[in-house]
């Protein structure tokens, strides 16, 4: 007679056709939209860093994997998934090194030294975008849109401007690879839900709070209630990305239905201070991110209780099955009200920190720059704004040129009688090792270059620094030249720029962005190039 073996297995008993892999297919599945138009809008660059980032992550799953002697997960999709999310989170102008690190950072740190897959405290894509938004900001906010770098729309509302709702709506705008498209998220959404793959409580509770809460600011604001303010802020940024990809996350979401109700409000909610009120004009990362820290504490307070426990306590305590209800929705009351407070306390003191340094802070900016435009004019009295300036037309016709710089400001250089002596030009390259750097250029009505002055410098301290010397600065300056060139050789003409030793990347940055302000300056005078 034939024995049955018996298996002891830790509860819960479930059988489900679905397999971790089956669900990661589908979540890439949903992404596709989002994917395809990323490239179809950002082009080559942005397929270049989705499979950098997606390969990456692979090898490092595979790899620390072996090194540790665990089980391989690589075939279940999740390193791809991974790999996916963070490259739709990259700006489609990061470096490929950069979006290697960050899948580093994503499998290894986030992933892996926490157990694997399952025990991930945070959104391992989410968690290495925040890391490469920490240690790179400059490049990580470095945005174009059609060859030209632009602001999202998301900056743009928030320093006052107008966007176009329909252009955010179906993708026509700068941003990272995968937030631009809001209807292709949705879609991608729609069909996780369809399939299943997620339960819309989290998106919707997460939506709709941010939706109340921008509407009650406009209200309390006084713009009234307007429609198109809502849309701009539902389509813009990473919220249809973030709700429907990031915060259902399974293991960093909670799994009861009231917690998921009580963690879309946290991130409606963070997403709401952190735009209207934080210094970036986005939110929803670190929203998600601290939300998934709240996770335990959720889901401690609004865990079912076992069956049978009213009864329990009416045995045992002398209670009813009742006062094992109350209990619970009491507890879940609770629950709510601590997390509540503890989000509006720290968004309160958030709120009141920006409220308080942001007057002082765009003070000494400008004071920063009329210090720099005395640096590099100190003959004149006053500055006047160009005439028609705009930095969005001086950025395209750059752009045209071939030259990876802005012009953010031009103002007129006068004497005491109001008669011009120059221009001076705060000029953004984004071609710097650490990020974007931004200066200030003088130059005379007879095209000599006063000299330059530096108002944002990032570059690695002993090399790139050495571009804030008076010894490298000094090369700019008194030279009548058309455009200058930079040599390791030492300098033998005005023209030539001698290169700071061991930071080539950072001697091309500035040479460039000289360079787009003497071409400005000769556009601005009439001159042809």
């Amino acid at each position: 007679m034939e024995e049955t073996t018996l298996k002891i297995s830790a509860s819960p008993h479930v059988r489900d056709r679905k397999t971790t892999s089956s669900l990661m297919l589908d979540v890439i599945i949903a992404l596709l939209p989002a994917s395809v138009f990323g490239v179809y809008n950002f082009g080559t660059k942005a397929f270049v860093l989705i499979l950098t980032c997606i390969a990456s992550c692979i090898f490092f799953e595979w790899g620390v994997e072996m090194l540790l002697h665990r089980n391989s997960t690589v075939k279940d999709f999740s390193a791809v998934v991974t790999g996916l999310l963070l490259a739709l989170n990259l700006s489609p102008e990061v470096p490929v090194w950069m979006a290697i690190l960050g899948s580093a950072f994503a499998i290894i740190i986030v992933k892996q030294l926490f157990g694997g897959l399952g025990q991930n405290f945070m959104n391992p894509a989410l968690g290495a975008r925040c890391f490469l938004l920490i240690s790179f900001a400059g490049k990580m906010t470095t945005f174009t849109y059609d060859g030209v770098t632009t602001a999202t729309p998301l900056a743009i509302l928030k320093s006052g401007g107008t966007v176009d709702v329909l252009d955010m709506f179906i993708g026509r705008i700068a941003g990272t690879i995968g937030e631009t498209s809001a209807i292709c998220l949705l879609v991608g959404g729609l069909y996780l839900i369809i399939r299943k793959v997620i339960s819309p409580i989290i998106p919707c509770v997460y939506i709709g709070t941010f939706s109340v809460f921008i509407f009650l600011y406009s209200l309390a604001s006084g713009m009234g209630f307007e429609p198109l303010y809502l849309a701009a802020h539902l389509c813009g940024g990473g919220l249809m990305l973030g709700a429907f990809f990031m915060a259902t996350d399974y293991v960093t979401s909670p799994i009861t239905k009231k917690g998921k109700v009580v963690f879309g409000i946290i991130l409606g909610l963070l997403t709401f201070l952190f735009r209207i009120y934080g210094g970036s004009a986005e939110g929803v990362s670190y929203a998600i991110i601290i939300s998934n820290l709240l996770v335990p504490l959720i889901e401690r307070f609004t865990q079912p209780k076992s069956f049978g426990k009213g009864a329990e306590l009416q045995k045992e305590e002398g209670g009813s099955a009742a006062d094992g209800k109350k209990m619970d929705k009491k507890s879940i009351v609770i629950a709510t009200v601590a997390i509540l407070v503890i989000t509006l306390v720290a968004g309160g003191v958030l709120a009141y920190v920006q409220q308080i340094t942001k007057k002082p802070i765009e003070q000494a900016e400008q004071q920063a720059k009329e210090d720099a435009y005395r640096e590099v004019f100190t003959e004149a009295d006053n500055f006047r704004t160009v005439d028609g300036f705009d930095s969005e037309t001086a950025a395209t016709w750059l752009s045209d040129k071939g030259y990876k710089a802005d012009i953010d400001e031009a103002v007129i250089a006068c004497d005491k009688d109001g008669n011009a002596l120059g221009y001076v030009f705060v000029i953004t390259s984004h071609e710097a090792y650490g990020g974007d750097l931004q200066l200030a250029l003088g130059v005379a009505e007879d095209g000599t270059t006063n000299g330059i002055s530096f108002l944002s410098l990032s570059e690695t301290a002993g090399l790139g620094m050495q571009a804030d010397t008076d010894e490298f600065k000094s090369q700019f300056a008194g030279k009548n030249v058309a455009q200058f060139k930079y040599t390791k050789s030492g300098a033998a003409s005005d023209e030539e720029i001698d290169a700071l030793s061991g930071a080539t990347i950072t001697t091309n940055a500035v040479t460039n962005a000289v360079n787009a302000g003497l071409s400005y300056a000769d556009y601005l005078k009439g001159g042809a190039n």
